[in-house]
């Protein structure tokens, strides 16, 4: 075991994933209810890894999101941009502990500093020429190590921004799809 993360379980993920690649299709949801203004809940749904349901998540989570009331919210949980950036710690945390396990660097703290820029101008309408989607994302890292130097701390940051889903998924686009489903009923 290294920065938590279990090394045997980590070698056979990676073994299973080399022998079957299609186990490296994993799908993750949320269903979300708007509760007026700028609120809303969203539950996780069903992981699925090749198509298949990941029996061992038993567990359902739920998330909240508001504005403060300067941005037309009441300001009862955090933003979606506060989320964007949960997202991407928990990416990297994860990334930087698997990685820096693989490398035989055992850390002995990591925390994360992250802040996006948002022009509100896109997202109210007011100037088409500004996009209404985030301007930077910054992350500043503080990670210990009692067995690697500067160097390999750095070329580890270097490794995460490459393999981190999260950051690569906001650094590039994606297709995103959005579909109205209409009730019949209505």
């Amino acid at each position: 075991m290294i920065n938590g993360v279990d090394m045997d379980a980590l070698r056979q993920t990676v073994d299973a994933v080399r022998d079957k690649p299609e186990l490296a299709q994993v799908t993750f949801g949320v269903q979300s209810e708007w509760s007026g203004g700028a609120h809303q809940r969203a539950t996780t749904t069903v992981p699925r890894q090749n198509g298949e349901v990941i029996a061992s998540r038993t567990a359902t989570y739920t998330f909240e999101s508001d504005e403060p009331t300067a941005l037309l919210g009441t300001d009862k949980a955090a933003n979606p941009g506060e989320y964007i950036l949960q997202g991407l710690a928990g990416c990297y945390a994860v990334t930087y502990a698997s990685v820096a396990a693989t490398r035989g660097i055992e850390l002995s703290s990591l925390s994360l500093d992250l802040q996006v820029d948002f022009d509100l101008q896109g997202f109210l309408g007011i100037d088409k020429s500004i996009r209404p989607g985030a301007q930077e994302i910054r992350v500043d890292v503080h990670a210990q190590s009692p067995n690697a130097t500067a160097e390999q701390l750095e070329e580890l940051t270097e490794l995460v921004q490459q393999r981190s889903p999260i950051r690569e998924t906001l650094a590039n686009s994606v297709k995103v799809t959005t579909t109205l489903v209409t009730d019949k009923a209505q």
